[in-house]
């Protein structure tokens, strides 16, 4: 069977914009996760990202055309936040749902940092686009940001009319920890005969917990990566997973669900440069090989993160046009 992506060679040369992203993470590396006390965690949790300002600069401005409000919904341990994203033009018909799931290795990270993301495919997709800000580690261990994901894809599944979607299109759309999440919701969905999802959106996903993960050699190769560390995500699973979690249940580790048949299309964006690339191609192949449609659009010369910072790596768009086709294909009319 032909794999599901083109098989490129992984030799990749550093683009400029990269190397600036490097230097400005390193610069900050004062602030990296694993260097900070339980004080300073507490206090980076509640930062405000603002809607404007130089914020925009690093993680992209919100597009042209698309309308932005804050809500909240009822999940099953309270009221959680949402920033729902819809085009400004008038539809005649219902639009497409998209519930989204920011990364931060389930630790750090706001719905806010998806703005440019987010509003790509609302605009470009001409779709809703709901996205959660659900509970962070360590204060909310696993399996908190699970329900919580799963609550909001049923809440805006529930409130599909008044959002303008069309129930009979629904996807979800999730980078690194997010992809994480995505992916699980997907595997929840069909279990417990959810909503049907018709697309997922995996963004350079963390898929596997487990030990085999160490003997890939995309996180033999980058244990210093730009963005994402081997140091890094030692402390962000230190802060999720605790030490009598199974590393091989599906919601840590949708890799090892005990079956992947029957989900929805996919399209997973991998980054040559990340420590996780190849634990996000061993899940497309794992896709393909139950039966499932499935796209791998592998950014050779990327880092992990890349899509979030669109003004420093240039794969950032032709990711976003990447992800909104295959979405297209699924969701359109």
């Amino acid at each position: 069977m032909r794999p599901p992506w083109d098989s490129l060679p992984m030799t990749a040369k550093v683009r400029p914009g990269v190397r600036v992203l490097d230097r400005v993470m390193k610069a900050s590396s004062g602030t990296s996760v694993a260097r900070m006390t339980p004080e300073q965690l507490a206090r980076v949790q509640t930062l405000v990202i603002p809607d404007r300002g130089p914020a925009s600069l690093i993680f992209g401005r919100l597009r042209d055309g698309v309308d932005v409000r804050t809500a909240s919904f009822p999940a099953r341990h309270g009221e959680l936040p949402l920033r729902i994203y819809t085009p400004t033009a008038w539809s005649r018909t219902p639009r497409p749902v998209v519930v989204n799931f920011h990364g931060g290795g389930f630790v750090l990270g706001s719905a806010r940092q998806c703005d440019w993301s987010c509003s790509i495919v609302a605009k470009e997709l001409d779709a809703v686009v709901v996205s959660v800000d659900y509970r962070l580690a360590p204060a909310h261990r696993f399996p908190a940001a699970v329900e919580d994901c799963y609550d909001a894809l049923l809440w805006a599944a529930g409130h599909v009319a008044d959002l303008g979607g069309d129930p009979a299109r629904i996807g979800v759309m999730g980078d690194s920890a997010g992809g994480n999440l995505a992916a699980v919701v997907s595997i929840m969905a069909r279990d417990e005969t959810g909503p049907v999802i018709r697309h997922q959106a995996l963004i350079y996903p963390a898929t596997d917990v487990t030990d085999a993960l160490r003997q890939d050699p995309s996180y033999v190769d980058n244990a210093h990566g730009i963005v994402l560390s081997h140091e890094d995500m030692d402390v962000f699973g230190g802060h999720y997973v605790a030490e009598d979690a199974d590393p091989y249940d599906f919601r840590l580790s949708p890799l090892h669900a005990e079956t992947l048949a029957g989900l929805p299309p996919a399209v997973v964006v991998v980054a040559g440069l990340d420590p996780l690339h190849d634990s996000g191609v061993r899940y497309a192949q794992a896709l393909a090989d139950a039966g499932n449609e499935v796209r791998v659009e592998d950014f050779h010369d990327m880092p992990h993160g890349f899509v979030s910072f669109p003004y420093f790596c240039r794969g950032a768009r032709p990711a976003m046009d990447a992800i909104v086709r295959s979405q297209r294909e699924a969701l359109g009319d």
